[in-house]
């Protein structure tokens, strides 16, 4: 089943979220190379590609686990999360139509 997961970054988190990053990255590649990384990225705060001081509101993710408590395991378990990036995540059954 896939997953979408959407974190949510507690305000003023941008120097977290940078420091966090190589972890995330890294855990990110990690669930992409056995396959169940389908899509993943920021959410800038602002309508820019680089959102410079403004920073993120979040991320969002679409993965494939099992269920969805293997699911909710994995995303609370995201370094952005240990780091205090996220103030809360959101994981709910995603179901791909197109393309």
């Amino acid at each position: 089943m896939w997953y979408l997961i959407i974190g949510h970054d507690r305000p003023d988190s941008l120097a977290a979220r940078r420091a966090a990053r190589p972890a995330h990255i890294a855990r990110l590649e990690a669930l992409r190379d056995v396959g169940r990384l389908k899509i993943a990225g920021p959410l800038p705060a602002i309508d820019a590609e680089d959102p410079g001081p403004a920073g993120f509101v979040g991320s969002a993710l679409v993965v494939e686990f099992p269920d969805l408590e293997q699911a909710r395991a994995w995303a609370e378990a995201d370094p952005y999360r240990e780091a205090g990036v996220y103030a809360r995540v959101e994981v709910m059954p995603f179901r791909p139509v197109l393309p």
